[in-house]
């Protein structure tokens, strides 16, 4: 229904982000909503995707139009709904989920909430050979963005990264095998995302 917003980010939690058009707010789910923090009270363009229930009216919200993709692709895989998709995209590499599954890596897949052996399969099976689409502009040469740390005497940006998780999916007892290490670095709240990520995919 809708293929991109264009607004003003005026609000990020760690479920969703606010997006200003016309005075009317949008509410976005993304799969990492800290990394739209650069722009906070600026106009942009995020790629949507409107999902449709009985009891359920949902935006979700992407960078990209290949992320908008590949989330539509994971949708479709019994077993795998809107937020298991989200937290399945929120590693920030596309590309090394579509490698996993061109190369049936299940124990790649299955460190992801939600996904275990039989739902890994599942995705194998469903969409190996169907990502030749996304797979050119993935596979890219990525580009490394530099951002100064930030860091707070109580640390609000660990909190709202460790809260982010949470909303993903993660358990408590996963999140605390890796807090820390993440107290031990600083960074803003999407530098920290990024890095827990990146821990719980090891």
């Amino acid at each position: 229904m809708f293929d991109y917003i264009k607004g003003t980010l005026v609000y990020i939690t760690p479920e969703y982000i606010v997006l200003d058009n016309q005075q009317i707010g949008y509410q976005v789910r993304c799969p990492n909503n800290y990394q739209f923090q650069k722009y906070m009270h600026e106009e942009m363009i995020i790629y949507t995707y409107h999902y449709v229930r009985e009891d359920q009216f949902t935006l979700y919200g992407f960078e990209t139009r290949e992320e908008k993709m590949l989330f539509q692709k994971l949708i479709q895989v019994s077993g795998i709904g809107p937020k298991g998709a989200l937290a399945i995209l929120a590693s920030g590499h596309p590309e090394h989920i579509v490698q996993a599954i061109e190369e049936e890596n299940e124990q790649f897949l299955v460190k992801f909430p939600g996904v275990g052996k039989k739902t890994a399969r599942q995705i194998i099976l469903d969409l190996k050979g169907k990502l030749d689409d996304l797979a050119p502009d993935l596979f890219r040469a990525a580009t490394t963005e530099i951002m100064v740390p930030v860091q707070t005497e109580e640390n609000s940006a660990l909190k709202e990264a460790i809260e982010a998780l949470k909303a993903l999916g993660y358990s408590e007892r996963e999140i605390k095998k890796i807090t820390p290490t993440l107290e031990q670095e600083t960074g803003t709240t999407d530098m920290y995302l990024k890095r827990a990520l990146q821990l719980m995919l090891k």
